[in-house]
């Protein structure tokens, strides 16, 4: 397929595991199947858990892996100001607002919904006498993306859609409408971090020439918000494929915070990489 192009995007935040190695290969081969361009990305906005030397260890073990890519790396650290941009085009637009709320208070507002149903988080900003006060005072803020704002700015959301090749959690597949609301009033930036995942993620697949978005079925409610910010900043819709999760003997996911066995700790005991793509039916 001429211009395929796709990724890989770790966050360096701890060792990889079997669930990115079969992400990774996945996408991988999808690029060589296509004839097409297999891109790594650090996506290391984080600066409070990103780490060097887990970023240096991602390397060794993708390559391990027997995987290539292009050269040179992108990392999200290095490309803010292409992320402050984008939030100061929405922002002109009267997109965004200041919200003052902590994380905990956000929370409670959500956990608090009607007929104690969990919903998204809708928010405004505050008046602009006590915008003024709390700025003066220094206080923290994150830049949200008002959903009531962005449907008017596009006349409604009944013409977003993407292209599925994969399937979501539920076997969605095939040209899907977009659902924004479905995150609600999503953090775009806080004062404290420049740029939030679902910003960072839709600019940098535009600046990359991503044609296809092959990851994990996690993500793939987060297509919806991600398609809503492309329309209004513009940008290329990739298509989209979702693949299954891989889960370990005791049915749960692999993941960083339940100290999943590592990449690392796989090869320190001697495993061939051969053996693990075997594993994982990427062989």
């Amino acid at each position: 397929m001429a211009g395929f192009v796709t990724r890989f995007a770790p966050s360096p935040t701890g060792h990889l595991h079997r669930g990115h190695a079969f992400s990774a290969l996945t996408a991988f081969a999808a690029a060589e199947a296509a004839g097409g361009r297999f891109l790594l990305r650090i996506e290391d906005i984080d600066r409070t858990r990103c780490r060097p030397e887990f970023e240096a260890a991602a390397l060794e073990d993708l390559a391990w892996l027997g995987l290539r890519w292009e050269s040179p790396v992108r990392r999200q650290s290095e490309h803010m100001a292409d992320y402050a941009a984008a939030l100061e085009m929405l922002e002109s637009r009267g997109l965004l607002y200041r919200c003052f709320r902590t994380r905990r208070e956000v929370a409670q507002a959500v956990a608090s919904a009607p007929h104690g149903r969990m919903e998204a988080f809708h928010g405004a900003p505050p008046p602009p006498a006590e915008e003024a006060r709390r700025l003066a005072a220094g206080e923290p803020f994150a830049w949200r993306l008002s959903l009531a704002a962005a449907e008017r700015a596009l006349g409604g959301f009944d013409g977003l859609h993407f292209l599925e090749e994969g399937a979501g959690p539920g076997g969605e597949q095939g040209r899907i409408a977009a659902r924004p609301g479905l995150g609600g009033d999503v953090v775009l930036a806080r004062k404290d971090v420049g740029v939030a995942y679902h910003l960072a993620v839709v600019v940098d697949d535009a600046r990359q020439g991503v044609t296809h978005v092959i990851r994990g079925q996690d993500l793939f409610e987060a297509t919806h918000v991600q398609r809503l910010l492309q329309a209004l900043l513009g940008l290329p819709t990739p298509v989209y494929r979702h693949h299954r999760l891989l889960v370990g003997p005791d049915g749960r996911r692999f993941a960083k915070r339940d100290r999943s066995e590592t990449l690392r700790e796989l090869r320190a005991r001697g495993v061939a990489a051969a053996w693990i793509r075997e594993e994982l039916g990427l062989g």
